[in-house]
């Protein structure tokens, strides 16, 4: 391969992968930022618990997860998860 080449293919992946790295924190920032759940007056998200059937009010953290999250606890991960996807029961 002649050497201009290669340093043009080089050059131009790196850019890419640049490009890559910030549009994947770009969106992994808004998704922070994108959980959209009413609050109250200590702005904290009012949920309602998949775990107890109750309501809650709690802090969110920036994966999506409630304060009152248990890793080792199927409803709990998909209390995650609904948060994440903006589908969380609330009131």
């Amino acid at each position: 391969m002649d050497e201009r080449l290669g340093r043009f293919i080089r050059t131009n992946l790196r850019r890419a992968g640049k490009q890559f790295e910030e549009a994947r924190e770009a969106y992994r920032e808004g998704r922070a930022e994108a959980f959209d759940l009413p609050t109250d007056d200590e702005g904290r998200a009012k949920i309602v618990c998949r775990r107890d059937a109750e309501r809650r009010a709690v802090d969110v953290d920036s994966e999506g997860r409630p304060s009152c999250f248990d890793a080792d606890h199927p409803d709990c991960r998909g209390c995650a998860e609904d948060v994440r996807e903006g589908v969380v029961e609330t009131w």
